[in-house]
């Protein structure tokens, strides 16, 4: 039997040499042994893996005789995923998400699923598409923005209405068939579409939709808007149009009157005449470099898509992009059986600025002049400006996390102490402020105004000193005494295994964040990972916890959330913090004394 790695390997290479290559006999691959310790090592790491759906399933219990079961289900028809558990989270403006909880084995098959289409896809997907693909993410986005969208005269900012909600199973299904001709492997895929989901124990069919939290919900959202991709490819094909390179009538005047100029001075001895001929020829060359040389009218389009989020940047007219807007509708409407947002979908010139993926865009125009390669040349103009939008997303995000209040006198904004977070300890206090600050920064770091968020790192260390200074009832300077470390730092200090340690709250001139330089986006192959360690570990047959080694035995493995929540009480625990691991091996009468007792 082939390892796992050369068979995704194998159809990843047959996808990327012929994007036109049908594929059957998938079905088999979901069927071996080993893919499901693959898709173990995915996902038993994350938080959501001792969460229960709508029965006991978790991580903890896993082991040979768990996949043996899911394999036969599978092999006999009879598997039938479970509906999701129905739940809520809140979103940064106060909504609620909905949020769907599979049970661990329909996760387990699903990323079985995900790893062979994404295996299939991620060769074909456009290299205009960034959203839930490996190696890449917002930044990889930006970056072929800020390469890519130099001298557009407009945007189109696109806004498909509730997309991930109105995706048609129908459709998805047709997609999925051009490329795939496995007829079990499509039905289990419309199983788990049609799964449904509970909420207060009452069921609900689901007719439209990806499963939301499903593993395999990006990547089959991203096959379905592939084919908005390939349409604006096309609509790129049609649109596109290169005209000579010609020279403006006001360049070409200004060009003939300083080479005039220039002759007159070598005609001319030394004088004043001289002289203010050559301030004259000086003054030409200031003007040359303000005034557009090419008289530009090709037409271009470029276009990059985050998720349901997309950005089309037109170098053409306003009627334009009126046309592009009028057949993205179209092909939405009857091609995708959606709706793109008129109000939403946006046309924008480029001196302004179009919103995307949280950041301002905006085609910068000035006659800047900079030093290039022993020439001067406007180096800044008609590039791409990517600005922080401070009032709509900044100064926002303080006031829905209490950070600051505004004064009303003058209208600055003044930090004030976080109360809800005084029941933490002083180092969650730190940490919870840092990785905000961090995360914050970190992210807005290919920002043109990035030095802004000085303020912002200002804001956020004295109110987490305030916070400090609430919670022990004291003065903000007590605190600052009680933690200083040296020349105006500060941490919390805290014990470990190695030693004390402290916690900083990081200094804005500390956070070194990205630039567009270090950021490249991966258009190649994406080769699956493999991993036997859980394998291994199984077909031991050795208890990690009693020693017992034998085949007469089932073994399992114990999983827990935190490896840091254990108390180190039990054996179990301390072998759990001996070894740093989140899972261990146990036989199954172990297995059981861990859940009801020694």
């Amino acid at each position: 039997m082939k390892p796992t790695i050369e068979i995704f390997t194998k159809l990843q290479e047959n996808s990327a040499k012929n994007h036109d290559e049908i594929f059957t006999k998938l079905f088999r691959y979901i069927l071996r042994p080993d893919i499901y310790y693959v898709a173990y090592r995915n996902l038993y790491a994350n938080n959501g893996a001792a969460t229960k759906g709508t029965n006991e399933d978790t991580a903890d219990g896993f082991g040979e005789d768990y996949v043996t079961g899911i394999i036969a289900a599978l092999k006999n028809g009879t598997y039938k995923p479970n509906p999701v558990r129905r739940t809520y989270i809140q979103k940064a403006n106060g909504k609620l998400r909905p949020l769907g909880l599979p049970t661990f084995s329909d996760k387990l098959i699903q990323d079985v699923i995900r790893m062979i289409l994404q295996a299939i896809y991620e060769p074909i997907f456009s290299d205009y598409s960034h959203g839930f693909r490996p190696g890449r993410s917002c930044h990889t986005a930006l970056f072929q923005i800020k390469h890519e969208f130099v001298g557009a005269k407009w945007f189109v900012e696109g806004d498909i209405k509730g997309c991930f909600d109105n995706i048609d199973h129908t459709v998805l299904l047709e997609i999925i068939g051009r490329k795939i001709k496995d007829v079990r492997f499509l039905n289990l895929i419309r199983s788990f579409l049609k799964a449904g989901y509970m909420e207060n124990w009452k069921y609900h069919v689901t007719y439209s939709a990806c499963p939301q939290g499903g593993i395999i919900s990006p990547i089959l959202a991203n096959i379905y808007l592939n084919e908005l991709d390939k349409y604006v490819e096309s609509l790129k094909q049609q649109f596109d149009k290169k005209t000579p390179y010609t020279l403006t009538p006001e360049y070409r005047e200004l060009q003939s009157q300083r080479a005039k100029t220039k002759q007159k001075i070598e005609r001319r001895d030394d004088g004043e005449e001289r002289d203010r001929l050559i301030a004259q020829y000086k003054e030409l060359g200031k003007e040359i470099r303000k005034t557009p040389a090419k008289l530009c009218n090709d037409k271009k389009l470029k276009y990059v898509r985050y998720a349901d989020d997309f950005l089309i940047a037109v170098n053409g007219s306003k009627a334009d992009c009126e046309w592009i807007k009028g057949k993205l509708t179209e092909f939405i409407r009857n091609g995708l059986k959606m709706e793109l947002s008129q109000e939403k979908t946006l046309i924008t010139h480029s001196n302004e600025t179009a919103r995307f993926l949280g950041y301002d865009v905006r085609i910068r125009r000035d006659q800047q002049v900079k030093p290039w390669k022993n020439c001067k040349q406007r180096t800044m103009n008609n590039t791409v400006e990517l600005l922080i939008p401070l009032k709509d997303k900044i100064e926002k995000y303080l006031f829905v996390h209490e950070i600051v209040c505004q004064r009303k006198d003058n209208g600055r904004l003044v930090p004030v102490a976080r109360v809800k977070m005084t029941g933490n300890t002083d180092l969650e206090i730190v940490t919870a402020f840092d990785a905000e600050l961090r995360g914050l920064c970190n992210y807005y770091s290919l920002a043109s105004n990035y030095r802004s968020l000085n303020f912002f790192s200002y804001l956020m260390e004295y109110s987490c000193l305030k916070t400090l200074a609430w919670k022990h009832r004291c003065k903000l300077s007590k605190i600052y005494d009680m933690y200083r470390t040296g020349e105006k730092r500060w941490g919390v200090p805290y014990d470990t295994k190695v030693g004390r340690k402290i916690r900083y709250l990081t200094k804005f001139n500390e956070i070194n964040g990205k630039t567009c330089e270090d950021i490249q986006p991966i258009f190649g192959i994406i080769a699956a990972h493999n991993t036997n360690s859980f394998d291994k570990r199984l077909k031991a047959y050795r208890c990690e916890l009693c020693g017992y080694e034998g085949k007469d035995r089932k073994y399992e493995i114990h999983h827990v959330n935190k490896v840091k929540n254990l108390k180190g009480k039990e054996p179990w625990e301390r072998a759990m913090i001996s070894k740093r691991r989140k899972t261990l091996v146990v036989c199954h009468d172990c297995h059981q004394k861990i859940h009801h007792g020694f």
